[in-house]
Formats: C-alpha cells, structure tokens, sequence
C-alpha cells in the first residue's frame, strides 16, 4: 500500500536527494517547508548550497506540472504542497504556529482525513511531539547505518600454529592458518577484512604475539614499528596499529578513518606523523592541511570581523595544544618556555607547512599532495564525508579521526554521523585503513584513563 511521507525542512537541508528517497510513495512538502527553504537559500555553506539543490529541484518539477496537485517524481511516487489544514488545532501548550507546529498540523489533517501519513524529521523533540499527537514519525534513515550493524574497528586477534612464527617478518602467513577458538574449545576460521590489524598468538606460547596487517590474501608484518615520527613514540598495540596506518604512503592508503575515545592519541599521532613527512628531506607532502568541522549545523564561519584564520582559530585551539606538546618532544629533554613554543608554531602556520581551513571552502576543490587531516570528523553529515573523499587528489592522505559516542552536532547520531558512514562505505576497500582505539590505550594522563574506564 502507498503511503504519504510529510517531509520537515530538516530533512532536506542535509540530505537534499531525500525527494527521490521515497519509491513509489507520495512525498507531502507543508508551506511551511518551502517558507524556511526560501529563507536559507540565500545561507553560505552546506546549508545554503543544500537548500538550493532542493529548490532547484522543485523548480524543473514545476515546470512539468502543477506542484500543489502533485507532479509524479522521475524514480516513482508523486510529491506534492499542501497549503491547507492550517487551522488544525495543536494540543494544549504547543506553540501553534512554529515551523514544527505548522508541519505537525498537516501531518494531523492528512490523518483526519483518512491518509496513511508518516512524519519524517531529523529533529527528535519534532518526532516526540508528533508521537503526543498520535502523529507517527520516524527518522531519515537512507544515509544512516542499519541498527543492527555492528561497528567496524579494523583490528582482530587470532591463533596461528608457533611453528610460522619464526618466518613471519619475512613470508607473512596465510590467512588459512588463522583461528579462534569458540566457548567449546573448538578451532573456529578467522574471516578478515582487506587492510584489517591482527594481534598474532602463538598456539603453544601465551605470551608470544606478533602484530600484523592482512593484504592481498595474508598477514604481514608491520613496515613502520620501529619508526617514532616527530618524537611520538607508539605505547601500545593500538597505538602501533595507528603508527602503521598513518605512515602507509599515499599509494598504499589514501584514506585512513581512526575511531576511539578521548585520549587514545588520535589527534597527537595524527599530527606527528603528518608533520614527520611534509618535513622530512623527500617531503611526501607539499603541505599539512587541518580541517575541524564547526558543530552548529551551518558550516559557516560567521560575519563576525577578522580573516578566515581568526575566525576559526578558537576551533584549532585542540591542535595547538597537540603541537606543542610535539614541540616539546622533537630533540630535547628540557621543556621549552611558552614564548619558544608559541615562536616555532607560528613559524609552521607562516610558513606553510600547516594550513587551517573551514569546511565550508571545501566545496569544489581539487586537493594535490597534500596531508588532510579531518579532527573531529564525527561532527559530519555523510554528504560533507562524500564531498572531501571525493575531492582528493594525486599524492593526497585524508585522515579522518573522531569519536561517534561524542557528537555535537544536532542533528546527527552514531548511525547518521559521518564518521560512522564513511566507516561503514570504506569497510573492505584495498584504499582504506581503517583502526578503532579503545578505552583502556588512553595515554593522555593516569586520571584520564581511569576515567575513560570508569565513566
């Protein structure tokens, strides 16, 4: 049986392909939808540019039919504008002529007059008060991760026989010899995934383990275990797994997606071993570039006054601090003083080796032989994920690193966020490495960890 989805505004600013989401079903847009669209069309950033899209997209509909008696949509079902039911009356206490409210009015008269009618919104507190209403309401679900996906964390532990030990560094082992063991004590097979990290134990000795990253077919040793970019020295697998897959060149891994708790050294690692690579003699890189995504749900950086650097500056602030404590590891036992830190800093930024961008000036650029570095990523729509992939370059590295349980974005959650769904997308591909850090490698401070297990 068709049903008649009523679109909120929301929906449609973050992921503007949502009118040709819906089948064969009719696709409801309330006046007040089109009211808000109107109003942030003019918007900088994704949510102008989104608007837009959509705008753009109602207009070629326009010209095929009349909108208010709906216009069948090119992949099937019809969308349509309702311009009544606006004298439905809202419970007691609900503001009545909101955005919101006015959406909900139409969703209550679609119903009342027989209509199998669903609000679809990405605001939650919108679905709550739908629900009051006897409205039902659920999310936007296409770009989001299925509920019952389990995590990717790009690492494993596996059993091999001690015998292939001894060979490891220089022949690696076959996937075929790996195994678990299942709560029988039976030998289980390991499935592996392209570019995922193993933990190596040896069947006969517990305490002797090899770490590895499976490629083409089998397990190999890792290339860079012994290297300590710009002073940073891995102090536990995690961290190793980390080192591994920050320091694969270009070719290798264009794109490495790091998960995990506050601590565990994601934004430090990444930086000490971007900067370890645009500085070194052979320079791997031109450049060192940062982007932190602004946590409002505009990606713009204001009108307030001051160049772009700042504006974005109290959002670079967590870099600054990794930076100097990188400043304070490169060479030297003595701490430096405050004004020596700030002097070699600033000298990085005038000179160009880091560069500070918004995500809004991300839009429609090539990105050459450049280290790209997305801190807080979790803070992301999908569609802005899809965008930076898609703009690299030759010679480029994306490092997207955040934490899906710490995001800050209104509208977004652990399925929806997009970390999570470039995880999910990436999972398996021979250009991606992927590693997620867990609670217990927090490395920040003896407090922070004991926390992180604890809270």
């Amino acid at each position: 049986m068709q049903k008649t989805y009523v679109l909120d505004t929301n929906v449609l600013i973050q992921a503007p392909y949502a009118l040709e989401s819906f089948e064969d079903n009719h696709i409801v847009l309330p006046l007040a939808v089109l009211e808000e669209l109107d109003g942030l069309q003019r918007a900088e950033g994704e949510q102008g540019g989104n608007a837009r899209q959509v705008i753009r997209f109602l207009e070629r509909l326009r010209l095929r039919g009349n909108l208010v008696e709906g216009v069948s949509l090119p992949g099937g079902g019809t969308l349509r504008l309702e311009v009544n039911h606006a004298d439905v009356i809202l419970p007691r206490g609900m503001a009545q002529e909101s955005p919101s409210s006015r959406v909900l009015k139409v969703c209550k008269g679609l119903i009342e007059e027989g209509s199998a009618t669903i609000l679809v919104s990405r605001d939650i507190v919108t679905r709550i008060r739908a629900q009051m209403m006897g409205v039902p309401a659920e999310d936007f679900t296409t770009d989001q991760i299925p509920d019952d996906t389990v995590p990717y964390t790009g690492r494993a532990e596996a059993y091999v026989p001690d015998d292939l030990f001894s060979g490891f560094r220089k022949r690696g082992i076959a996937a075929e010899e790996l195994y678990t063991v299942d709560g029988a004590g039976q030998r289980q097979p390991v499935s592996m995934t392209e570019n995922q990290f193993v933990l190596l134990r040896s069947d006969t000795a517990e305490k002797r383990t090899m770490l590895g990253r499976y490629h083409g077919g089998k397990v190999t040793a890792l290339s860079h275990s012994g290297r300590r970019p710009f002073g940073a020295k891995a102090r536990n697998v995690g961290q190793q797994f980390l080192q591994e897959a920050l320091l694969l060149r270009a070719d290798e891994a264009p794109l490495v997606i790091v998960k995990g708790p506050a601590g565990t050294a994601k934004t430090f690692y990444a930086l000490a071993a971007g900067l370890e690579q645009v500085l070194e003699e052979d320079r791997a890189y031109r450049k060192l570039l940062i982007c932190r995504p602004n946590a409002q749900f505009d990606q713009d950086i204001g009108f307030l006054p001051g160049s772009e650097q700042e504006k974005i500056s109290p959002l670079m602030r967590p870099i600054v601090d990794n930076l100097e404590i990188l400043m304070d590891l490169e060479g030297k036992k003595e701490k430096r003083s405050e004004e020596e830190l700030r002097s070699r800093i600033d000298y990085l930024f005038e000179t160009g080796v880091i560069a500070t961008e918004a995500m809004n000036f991300m839009r429609g650029r090539s990105i050459t032989d450049t280290w790209l570095m997305i801190d807080e990523a979790q803070n992301l729509t999908p569609r802005q994920v899809k965008g930076i992939i898609t703009r690299v370059g030759r010679g480029t590295k994306v490092v997207l690193l955040g934490d899906p349980a710490q995001i800050d974005h209104p509208l977004l959650d652990e399925r929806s966020n997009g970390l999570s769904y470039a995880s999910q997308r990436m999972r398996g591909s021979p250009l991606c490495v992927q590693i997620s850090m867990q609670a217990d490698e927090c490395e920040r401070s003896a407090l922070a960890l004991d926390a992180a297990l604890r809270m």
